[in-house]
């Protein structure tokens, strides 16, 4: 390691500098890389490069000059809208740059005092959080750069960093985030499989025949329809029910079993790619969903934080973020909001849990052994 670069991040360097500059500084900085999470947010789930094209309009794909991409200030002097074709541009721009630029405020804050490294790093991890929740939030997944990603990331930085895991040695930080990845993917797995044994299956049950279409999009029930999104998750996901009558484009069947995946349909004995056959309805009165508790994104996310945070920071986030989810997904029950069988995303909870470990977790500490 080049110890004269890591002399840059020296205790004393930086405590010549008054203390609350670097508080502007990070301030500004965290706005800046949340202009640049808003790329991220935007673009990893579309699967669309995050280096090129640069900034543009999503409407009128009019390139956006640097003076009008400034963190903040650009959305609020433009009033929230597009300056070439005046399209309106979604608030969570300013919010994602706001909350960025806060949390790495906060992080200053709070471990400024110790460590520059340590607050880089921390950096790192809240950005990560929040990309995967805005993320998560809209589409459900998490991607393999956050998640993989974050978990190689912060292994190397546990590396650089051993204050992360309150080590006094690099060989003792290692181990910690090892560990700590280790455990966050397994945990959640078991929870997964677990899950899919004791909940993998959810049936509709229609007061008396009726029809149901399988479209390219989704399940369609006479009384809602459920994209297929939702349904699968795995390969081996499948959708079952048995049919009195079922009508394809050039052919139809009576009395038989039809069976969907992402890849085929079985109906009776026939089996097609699902991409050849654009819409089949059926007539039932029982089909069988399957049903995932968590996904394996979730899996990755909690490595990824473990990595950072260590076993101590995978336990509370799993405990805290299931308290969350359970309160908050009681409450929009109850206000009507969210059905008792809807799926949840799970990732923005684990998220938050992390973000409280990070600036609260010495307090819970002291608090745990004092009880």
């Amino acid at each position: 390691m080049d110890h004269s670069n890591m002399a840059m991040f020296d205790s004393e360097r930086w405590a010549a500098v008054p203390f609350h500059f670097w508080s502007f500084v990070f301030f500004v900085f965290g706005s800046m890389v949340g202009s640049f999470l808003n790329v991220c947010i935007y673009r990893l789930p579309l699967e669309q490069s995050i280096v090129s094209p640069g900034s543009h309009c999503p409407r009128c794909g009019k390139a956006i000059p640097p003076w009008l991409n400034v963190p903040l200030v650009s959305w609020l002097w433009l009033g929230g809208k597009c300056k070439f074709c005046r399209a309106p541009i979604s608030s969570r721009y300013f919010l994602v740059e706001l909350l960025t630029g806060a949390l790495f405020l906060c992080a200053w804050l709070a471990f400024g005092h110790r460590s520059a490294l340590q607050v880089l790093a921390y950096c790192v991890l809240l950005s990560g959080l929040i990309a995967a929740t805005f993320i998560d939030f809209e589409h459900f997944i998490i991607p393999d750069e956050i998640t993989l990603g974050g978990a190689a990331v912060g292994f190397l930085a546990s590396l650089i960093v051993p204050q992360l895991h309150d080590a006094t040695s690099t060989l003792a930080s290692l181990r910690a985030s090892f560990l700590g990845i280790g455990l966050g993917a397994g945990i959640i797995y078991s929870i997964v499989r677990l899950g899919k044994l004791a909940l993998g299956r959810q049936k509709f049950t229609l007061a008396e025949p009726a029809s149901v279409y399988f479209t390219e999009t989704a399940l369609v029930f006479p009384d809602m329809e459920i994209p297929y999104e939702e349904i699968f998750y795995r390969r081996s996901d499948t959708v079952v029910l048995h049919a009195r009558t079922v009508e394809l484009v050039d052919r139809g069947y009576r009395d038989v079993t039809v069976r969907l995946s992402q890849k085929t349909l079985q109906v009776g004995e026939d089996t097609f790619p699902t991409e050849e056959v654009p819409c089949l309805e059926a007539v039932t009165d029982l089909v069988v969903v399957p049903r995932e508790v968590m996904g394996l994104g979730d899996v990755k996310f909690m490595a990824a934080i473990g990595a950072f945070l260590g076993c101590a920071g995978v336990v509370f986030s799993l405990m805290a973020s299931a308290m969350l989810g359970a309160a908050v997904g009681i409450t929009l029950i109850a206000c009507g909001k969210r059905a008792w069988a809807s799926r949840i995303q799970y990732g923005p909870y684990i998220a938050l849990a992390a973000a409280i470990w990070i600036f609260a977790h010495e307090r819970l500490l002291k608090w745990l052994l004092v009880q």
